[in-house]
């Protein structure tokens, strides 16, 4: 099988090629999601990525991980479970020089619990789908965001998201859909498994819909 290559599209590192493995479930964000998700990113912090701490928890091919490493975040961190996977990402890392990327391999929950000492600006959720992992995460996610933090989805249908997140952007890129919501840190109990849901709505007047239809993408 051919292995595809998607690139960097922005910063530093900019038109570099991201080789893709041959694994099951490894889903590149296109370019075209990412550079949406950029951009909406830009608009957010004024243009300053200088400060910002960032976690990719299914990085799989790295490509959100090290978009946000060429734009210029401070820190980086990403999660892989696949073994192929995290020694492609360590290989980029060095062949890059990202002193800002530091790569995990394991479990995501498992890794959750190692890196929550300080908490993140963006969270980046990129997981296989019909796996339910996202229902398993919703709980740990106020511990690793900073109050006012950034929590970005990709998943095969529209999220169910607590309440104590608000739904900055979101669109659609073929099968896709991809989000950007914020953690209003309310007083709730994130720990009680009736945790409050409401449902995403799909006509957010914020919404710039894409027709860019994904292929083989990254695990996330």
């Amino acid at each position: 099988m051919k292995k595809h290559v998607v690139r960097i599209v922005g910063g530093d590192y900019r038109r570099t090629p991201i080789p893709v493995i041959d694994a099951v479930g490894l889903r590149p964000t296109p370019d075209r999601v990412r550079e949406t998700l950029f951009n909406w990113l830009h608009h957010l912090w004024s243009g300053d990525f200088s400060q910002k701490r960032v976690l990719d928890l299914f990085a799989g091919t790295g490509a959100l991980g090290f978009e946000a490493a060429s734009r210029g975040v401070a820190h980086v961190q990403m999660v892989e479970n696949n073994p192929a996977a995290v020694t492609a990402l360590r290989a980029l890392r060095s062949r890059l020089n990202a002193e800002s990327v530091r790569i995990h391999a394991g479990n995501a929950l498992s890794v959750l619990d190692r890196v929550n000492d300080t908490p993140f600006d963006l969270v980046m959720l990129d997981p296989p789908f019909d796996s339910g992992w996202l229902d398993r995460l919703w709980v740990k996610m106020p511990s690793v965001l900073m109050p006012g933090g950034l929590l970005y989805i990709e998943s095969e249908k529209m999220t169910l998201a607590p309440a104590q997140f608000d739904v900055l952007r979101q669109s659609r890129a073929g099968h896709v859909h991809f989000q950007l919501l914020r953690f209003a840190a309310l007083q709730k109990t994130v720990n009680n498994p009736e945790i409050e849901i409401n449902r995403i709505s799909t006509g957010s007047r914020d919404s710039s819909p894409l027709s860019t239809p994904i292929n083989n993408s990254e695990s996330a």
